[in-house]
This record gives structure tokens, C-alpha cells and sequence, in this order.
């Protein structure tokens, strides 16, 4: 494939660098873009995208955590189906407080991204309605996606040394019995016995 064949996904790279201060962006790969914006921007940047280059599907959000570098980085995944492109819009938000806006009113289907993201990592959405309680009922610990969450320290505490479960059942143990399989190899270690 030759840089001709991405003729239009610069053109949709250039268009938003000419648009967007702060705003730097490349092509992926045939029909894949990508651009990073400040946090300050998402609702802008969306918005424009949707209304005026016809990013009008929004396909799905995902959350990324750089614990080592301090920041999050909330991805916003768009698809244009006139252009049959699909547009990747990525945000940093600081770790420690991470805030950024609610844009559910331009899809309303982001409410359910960003409810899912609030509770597993942490990053508040202002102006959002929901519930807190969303996947989790009753979380008190630290949301549990975050890289600074200990998964093996949290099922130690909470499934198998506390108190009142010595009887617990490992789950795997009814699954084995049930369909006659043997645990793999690599799952034999989180076994209890």
C-alpha cells in the first residue's frame, strides 16, 4: 500500500490539526486516525467531528492507565460511515484528580462508558447522571482497574482467609465436577489445593 491510498485519512488529520489548537493527530493505518487533544477539548473535538466530518457512530470508549507517568488516557472510538473511517480521539487526565466533562448529550450512549469507567478507575465525569453504583454494589477499595490495585492481595482478604469462609468452595472445583475437565495447568496455582 502506497501513501496515496491514505489520501483521505490525512485529509481528515489535516483538517483537525487546521482546526484545533493543541490537537496532533496521524494516520494509522488505512482507515484509522488518531489524535490527542487535551482534556479540555474532548467535548469540542467530538462535537465538531460528529456535526461536521461525519463521525456520527460512536463506537466504544476505553480507559488506559500510565500509573508510571501519572495520567489516565480515556480513548473515544468514532466511526464514519460515509467515510469508512474509524477515528481514535485520546485524552490525558491526571491521575491525581481525575476529573474531566460529561459529553453523554452527544451520544447517549457514552453515559454507560463513562458510568463503567467512574467506577473502575476512578476519573469523575461532571455533570454525568447515574447511579455510583454501577457494575459494583457497596466498593469501598480502590477502583479496581487501576494498576495500583492488588487483585491477589484483595481475593486473599476477601474470598479465602476471611473468617467464616474455612468451608468456601473453590467455584473451580464445582466446574470440574460439572463438566468433567481438568483445571489448566496455569490456573492449578490459584487453586486451593
Amino acid at each position: 500500500m502506497t501513501d496515496n491510498n491514505l489520501h483521505k485519512e490525512q485529509q481528515i488529520v489535516d483538517h483537525l490539526i487546521g482546526t484545533f489548537q493543541n490537537l496532533s493527530g496521524k494516520v494509522k493505518r488505512e482507515k484509522r486516525v488518531e489524535v490527542s487533544i487535551e482534556k479540555k477539548q474532548i467535548s469540542s473535538v467530538l462535537n465538531y467531528v460528529k456535526d461536521h466530518l461525519g463521525f456520527v457512530h460512536f463506537s466504544h470508549m476505553s480507559c488506559v492507565d500510565w500509573i508510571e507517568d501519572g495520567y489516565f488516557e480515556l480513548v473515544y472510538i468514532l466511526w464514519s460511515p460515509k467515510q469508512k473511517v474509524q477515528l481514535l480521539v485520546k485524552a490525558l487526565v491526571d491521575r491525581e484528580n481525575p476529573s474531566v466533562e460529561n459529553v453523554d448529550m452527544i451520544w447517549r450512549q457514552v453515559n454507560t462508558y463513562q458510568r463503567e469507567i467512574r467506577e473502575m478507575y476512578g476519573i469523575d465525569f461532571s455533570g454525568m447522571k447515574g447511579a455510583q453504583d454501577f457494575i459494583l454494589e457497596d466498593w469501598d477499595e480502590i477502583p479496581p482497574m487501576r494498576r495500583d490495585f492488588i487483585t491477589d492481595e484483595y481475593v486473599k482478604e476477601v474470598y479465602f482467609e476471611r473468617p467464616g469462609r474455612e468451608d468456601a468452595k473453590d467455584v473451580r472445583e464445582t466446574l470440574v465436577k460439572r463438566s468433567g475437565e481438568e483445571i489448566p495447568d496455569f490456573a492449578k496455582k490459584y487453586s486451593r489445593d
